[in-house]
């Protein structure tokens, strides 16, 4: 079965004049907020719970005390893991020049979370105020030094390959080889692997890695222990899932679960930035 287009719903912000608008929401466990984009760049920063973010061309999964950014007409859906505390940024697009132009999360650090409470309780920052201008400022010299987190799963689009996805997607700890799979879906395990490097330019066996990786980070987000995160997420022992995160996040899962200034500072360091012009 293909992944079918949902429809999406423009969601207009009635500030139209401040250069960051802002939003204040609680959400409970399960709640999704269904396809919608906006036609401003997003940062959605999780001060509780964990989220899901759902485009058309990959999943993120964003852990307490990190952030999501989505650029302006990014179609794109969010489920909430346990109670969500959901504050948004919403920029004028074009404000921050360093971000990439697709889904990123990113560490947030203990002056970019203060930053973004300061600003969701102003409700709107303008440049035409000299106190909010200069707020302003900083928010977006904080996110052109962002540190990017590795936890996107890409979506690939053949069905041939779909039906395998939706397999591993349903369980990601299927201990099934990928020929298992092929057999139980009626794809061949030749095309199955071209079409992963096709469409997604990394193995079925690097795609199925990052799988785990992010259903085990959702878990420990939860506040799931180490040993049954790794097995419900297809590891072998919690040992191969904790050199795995490492090699993905630079630090241990006690580390980057901890508090924001422990997760900001063992992180992995920055990839793709610029330096502002």
């Amino acid at each position: 079965m293909s992944r079918k287009r949902q429809p999406a719903f423009f969601d207009r912000l009635p500030d139209r004049q401040s250069a960051i608008a802002t939003l204040t929401h609680d959400y409970p466990a399960g709640h999704l907020i269904a396809w919608h984009f906006h036609d401003r760049d997003q940062l959605v920063y999780a001060s509780c719970g964990v989220m899901t973010v759902r485009t058309d061309d990959g999943t993120w999964v964003v852990p307490t005390h990190r952030a999501v950014w989505i650029p302006a007409r990014t179609r794109h859906t969010i489920t909430a893991s346990g109670t969500v505390a959901m504050r948004t940024l919403y920029l004028q697009t074009g404000l921050v020049e360093t971000l990439r132009p697709v889904c990123c999360v990113v560490n947030v650090s203990p002056l970019l979370r203060e930053l973004i409470l300061q600003a969701c309780r102003t409700k709107s920052l303008k440049r035409s105020t000299p106190r909010q201008r200069h707020l302003i400022d900083v928010i977006v010299d904080q996110l052109e030094v962002i540190q990017m987190v590795p936890l996107q799963l890409p979506h690939v689009s053949d069905v041939r390959a779909r039906r395998v996805v939706q397999m591993l997607e349903e369980d990601p700890s299927d201990a099934r080889t990928l020929a298992q799979l092929c057999k139980a879906s009626g794809a061949g395990k030749r095309t199955v692997e071209r079409i992963f490097q096709r469409e997604l330019g990394i193995s079925f066996g690097r795609w199925r890695q990052q799988l785990r990786l992010m259903q085990a980070v959702r878990l420990l987000a939860e506040g799931m222990k180490v040993t049954h995160a790794a097995m419900e997420a297809g590891y072998s022992s919690p040992s191969a899932f904790i050199s795995t995160f490492k090699k993905a996040l630079g630090t241990t899962p006690a580390r980057y679960f901890g508090t924001p200034n422990e997760a900001s500072t063992t992180a992995a360091p920055p990839r793709g930035s610029r330096k502002r012009k």
